[in-house]
């Protein structure tokens, strides 16, 4: 799917109004940040038809799915989309190929059983086909609730929260692939979260929410280092860099990757060489210098550029950088900018924490 995703709502609640106008990409994996009540699910149920906005505009694959002015609204069961929700909400009297094949149902194709065993193949169901739900784990569950939408060969897949249910284990386990969704999926996935580390692992395209309107949308990597966006000022602001595995040291437990103006040094991650990683790196565990240190234990010192400054009021400086082509966040004290003479333009040296750098 190549054309854009045209979203136009406004939906009155009285006390709360959802007032919406984008244009997001037609591939790959947006996510829907935001709070408790900044309007992420809802959007989500009106793109799927679960709520009427009063004003809206959809457009899916070039397909008006919504279109308030022209009295075109198409039900939810006509729909081609998927929808994951926070509970996997699986039959629990039907065995794990039971469920995916109750979704077939609603559908005629004849490549559904070739399409099938790549989406079970996609998301490690294979062994777990003859259970019954109450046998899986949550992460499990999960899915397999992933791919029973899938399996509806929909032209867009909705996720709200599918994690939030889940502990810290089960997150672990369910993430990696999810983010193989990037790569296999040829249709657009639209995620709803308000989990950091989900935006930083998961995200290609990112909407920010707050009281049922967008604050910003955009690529993660415009977005993440945006100093006007509230992200950039949060305790664990984070940007993410793409890199490809170059080399292990297993000696000293450390992988080497490369990226397009340089390489990092991070904990030893089980990753065959050539291997694209998303390298994501906390703002506060980067600091700068004026002069490359050369007595230091921390192994990344890269050549950067201040790009930006902001003052949080609060006695922190957050600095945005750029290093080659890639930007980077800092959180330092005011003090410490003062001292150094921080300004636009400026070029320093930054040290990143080896162990700061998650896979």
């Amino acid at each position: 799917m190549t054309n854009p995703i045209i979203v136009r709502f406004r939906l009155d609640y009285g006390a709360f109004q959802l007032a919406v106008d984008l244009s997001l990409p037609g591939s790959g994996i947006t996510v829907l940040f935001g709070h408790s009540g900044s309007g992420k699910t809802t959007l989500l149920r009106c793109i799927a038809g679960l709520q009427r906005a009063q004003q809206g505009y959809l457009e899916i694959n070039g397909n008006v799915w919504q279109d308030s002015e022209r009295g075109v609204f198409l039900p939810t069961h006509k729909r081609p989309l998927g929808y994951v929700f926070q509970e996997a909400n699986l039959f629990p009297h039907l065995t794990v190929a039971g469920n995916l094949q109750f979704g077939l149902k609603r559908i005629a194709k004849q490549s559904n059983t070739a399409d099938l065993q790549h989406i079970v193949e996609l998301l490690g169901i294979a062994h777990l086909l003859k259970r019954l739900p109450d046998c899986l784990s949550g992460g499990e569950r999960q899915r397999v609730a992933i791919a029973r939408a899938l399996a509806l060969n929909p032209q867009i897949l909705l996720m709200d929260e599918p994690l939030a249910s889940l502990d810290a284990k089960r997150k672990h386990e369910i993430l990696p692939f999810l983010s193989r969704l990037h790569s296999e999926l040829a249709i657009p996935v639209l995620y709803v979260t308000h989990s950091q580390q989900e935006v930083a692992q998961l995200a290609d395209t990112l909407v920010i929410m707050e009281d049922g309107r967008v604050q910003a949308s955009g690529p993660l990597a415009e977005m993440q280092s945006r100093l006007d966006v509230p992200l950039a000022q949060d305790r664990d602001a984070a940007t993410v860099w793409q890199a490809t595995v170059s080399e292990h040291e297993t000696d000293y437990y450390l992988t080497r990757v490369v990226f397009a103006d340089g390489a990092l040094s991070l904990p030893l991650v089980d990753a065959a060489v050539g291997t694209p990683l998303r390298v994501q790196i906390y703002a506060r565990d980067v600091s700068i210098a004026l002069e490359a240190p050369t007595a230091t234990s921390i192994l990344n010192v890269l050549p950067a550029t201040v790009t930006g400054l902001a003052d949080d009021h609060g006695g922190r400086t957050v600095v945005r950088l750029q290093v080659g082509n890639q930007a980077l966040l800092a959180h330092i004290t005011r003090k410490s900018a003062l001292l150094l003479g921080l300004h636009a333009d400026m070029a320093v040296y930054v040290q990143i924490k080896g162990t700061s750098i998650l896979n």
